[in-house]
């Protein structure tokens, strides 16, 4: 059992979560009648969820805020910026939903907020800003006739409150679908000069608005594992690791790189290292997740 399941706060909004599931199920069916709705009935939706089925109050939603379709706040603090796109037009592992992540990013820097969020009013994904790029903190189909416990994490009561514990996919959620890795520019279409990849490409970003600052490039611009690069990037962090530090990498954050690039190796098939002509790299990766983490299958999947 996870420390947080004990305390009174999260029995008390897992309760409300299930208990005001299905009056949120219905009343998000009837915004959707034709299929074809606006941004703002995305806006609804996500305000329903955070009223109807969390503990905040609609005071506590700032509309439009420095460009933010949304801003979740209290008592003057902001936790959260949200962008909402029209309904059924994001994908778990599409550019749509990257490109997404990165007008988040971009309010989020502006007014120094930790966490982002994307949603369509069907799907949302929510991460915190760290190590150079982002770490999941909820993911939830929001069609699902069964409520998302995961929604703790973005309560009045959980949203400061680091995860603790893996956070569960949906089903729908392809494993190919990198979105913790997702970084931003000004632009959503700025690409670094000499690589000619997004932002999002690479393991660690320094300063959002300069592709000079990005390091380790390891995605292909499909969101992919580059099996060229990947083993660069991870031989890179592991020879400096608790040595002579990449530039403008620092241990903490190189640790959050690592996971990050253990992750893009699950997805490319190279964690678990299961065959003995595995590429060495791969067996250093593993061993430096089984000295740091816990097991890797448990760390780093799916």
């Amino acid at each position: 059992m996870e420390p947080h399941h004990n305390l009174v706060l999260y029995k008390t909004c897992l309760d409300r979560i299930n208990q005001q599931w299905p009056r949120f199920v219905e009343k998000r069916k009837s915004r959707l009648p034709r299929g074809d709705e606006p941004e703002k009935t995305a806006e609804a939706i996500i305000e329903d969820l955070l009223t109807l089925v969390l503990d905040w109050e609609v005071s506590d939603l700032l509309y439009q805020n420095d460009h933010a379709d949304m801003i979740l706040c209290r008592r003057s603090s902001k936790y959260l910026v949200i962008e909402t796109k029209r309904p059924n037009s994001l994908t778990w592992s599409g550019a749509d939903i990257r490109n997404a992540m990165v007008q988040a990013r971009r309010y989020a820097d502006a007014q120094h907020i930790s966490k982002i969020a994307v949603t369509d009013g069907c799907i949302l994904y929510c991460a915190d800003i760290e190590f150079g790029g982002l770490t999941d903190r909820v993911l939830a189909d929001l069609s699902s006739e069964t409520a998302p416990e995961c929604l703790w994490w973005i309560s009045a009561h959980g949203i400061y409150r680091p995860v603790v514990g893996t956070v569960e996919p949906p089903a729908l959620r392809p494993a190919a679908s990198h979105l913790e890795n997702t970084q931003v520019g000004k632009d959503a279409t700025i690409l670094h000069p000499k690589y000619q990849l997004p932002a999002w490409a690479f393991a660690w970003v320094g300063d959002t608005e300069r592709p000079a600052t990005w390091k380790l490039p390891y995605l292909n611009s499909d969101g992919s594992p580059d099996l060229k690069r990947l083993p660069k990037a991870i031989q890179a962090v592991l020879t400096n690791y608790r040595g002579a530090n990449i530039k403008g990498i620092s241990e903490k954050d190189a640790e959050g790189v690592l996971m990050r690039l253990a992750r893009a190796a699950r997805h490319a098939g190279r964690l678990p290292v299961s065959v003995a002509k595995t590429a060495d790299v791969y067996h250093e990766l593993s061993k430096w997740l089984a000295q740091n983490t816990l097991p890797t299958e448990e760390r780093i999947s799916p």
